[in-house]
């Protein structure tokens, strides 16, 4: 599942990303508040199935959500490195590798925290049967 979910990260961000590109110029970019909130759907729906449905320890849940953000974030950044030299941007950054560790880095830890708080909360306040 993790997987399967990690697919849905990139997807987003990627999709809202040419939507943004593509419609004119705002004070708030609404196609990035929608990939914020497409993301924060999958988080949620995953960690809810991890909970809910698999009936997964407090660390087992934030662990396959982390791992699935993090995967999700390395596509992000291997598509980031590779679009740039596809168009064969001179704008390049020399740090644009260093995405490749800092963009999972960035998401994953945070994910797995708030999964962990959440899922811990909601069993001392709802235990599982």
């Amino acid at each position: 599942m993790a997987l399967l979910v990690a697919i849905v990260y990139p997807a987003v961000g990627i999709a809202f990303a040419e939507l943004d590109h593509l419609s004119a110029p705002a004070p708030i970019r609404i196609w990035r508040l929608a990939a914020w909130l497409g993301s924060a759907i999958a988080f949620g729906a995953h960690l809810a199935y991890e909970h809910l449905r698999l009936r997964s320890s407090p660390l087992r849940a934030a662990f396959h959500v982390a791992l699935a953000v993090a995967i999700g974030a390395f596509a992000l950044a291997v598509w980031v490195n590779l679009r740039l030299r596809w168009l064969g941007s001179t704008q390049q950054s020399p740090l644009a590798p260093w995405a490749l560790v800092l963009f999972p880095l960035v998401t994953g830890v945070p994910a797995f925290l708030v999964s962990f708080a959440t899922v811990a909360i909601l069993d001392r306040v709802r235990p599982r049967r």
